[in-house]
């Protein structure tokens, strides 16, 4: 299917590792030029020599940005239209796994969240804006299916998730004379870095972490970044049109909501 990117700029947050790497891959793949940030320059870079060698037509920029700072924000999306004269896509990426009982969630862990998920995506959907107007557009928020079904010991990433769901309806709406479609992917368990991290810390390899893990997921197996990424090129593609104000679970069916 032809996707309808070609020459389009995005800008990914959290592009360095995990599903933010791999949408920037599928992204510049489909002809996209790709803007990705997040806070680690080495690892940064070094991912985007890795999009630039498998998509060589595209263009990638790489720009170190802590999204919790609006000074960082506005400088990624400046360096952007800088560069490429143009924004069509914004995927909103940057966050982290928090799940904790109420009881262990301090007063600075709900604001760290809060600021990395909910007002990170404010402060990057609000520097775009403006670019985004011009020809129509695209912004994708990453969230999770806890949002929408929060269980026991989800916090604060189950609330924090939930105001993003919330954000991306409420803009799909606000948007949409604008004709910018605001989407967002509920992410399950996916294969990453910090997973592997938490594996190890259990003294387990990678295989058996995620063998452990696939038993609590329907289709018996924890889910690959480009799999998040191709329901991600979708949405932001022309393919996707008439799609907006819509959640898409990409969970290997564990989530017990649509």
């Amino acid at each position: 299917m032809e996707l309808g990117l070609q020459g389009k700029v995005a800008v990914v947050t959290g592009g360095s590792e995990g599903i933010g790497k791999a949408t920037a891959l599928k992204l510049a793949q489909e002809g996209a030029h790709v803007v990705i940030a997040a806070r680690r320059e080495d690892v940064l870079k070094r991912a985007a020599s890795d999009i630039q060698a498998a998509a060589t037509d595209a263009q990638v920029l790489a720009v170190p940005t802590d999204v919790t700072s609006s000074e960082d924000v506005e400088r990624l999306i400046a360096r952007t239209v800088e560069k490429f004269g143009r924004l069509d896509i914004l995927i909103n990426n940057a966050g982290t796994a928090n799940a904790k009982s109420f009881e262990a969630a301090s007063d600075e862990l709900w604001q760290q969240d809060l600021d990395l998920k909910l007002h990170a995506a404010v402060r990057t959907i609000r520097a775009a804006l403006p670019h985004l107007k011009q020809r129509g557009g695209r912004i994708i928020n990453i969230t999770t299916p806890a949002g929408k079904q929060p269980g026991a010991r989800s916090l604060p990433t189950s609330v924090s998730r939930a105001a993003g769901i919330a954000l991306t309806k409420a803009l799909s709406k606000e948007f949409a004379e604008h004709r910018i479609l605001v989407n967002t992917v509920c992410v399950g368990l996916i294969k990453s870095a910090q997973q592997e991290r938490h594996g190890e810390a259990r003294g387990l390899s990678v295989e058996e972490h995620y063998q452990e893990l696939g038993k609590s997921v329907p289709l018996r197996r924890v889910g690959e970044a480009a799999e998040v990424a191709n329901v991600v090129a979708f949405l932001a593609s022309e393919a996707a049109s008439y799609v907006t104000g819509t959640s898409v679970n990409v969970d290997g069916g564990s989530s017990g909501v649509v």
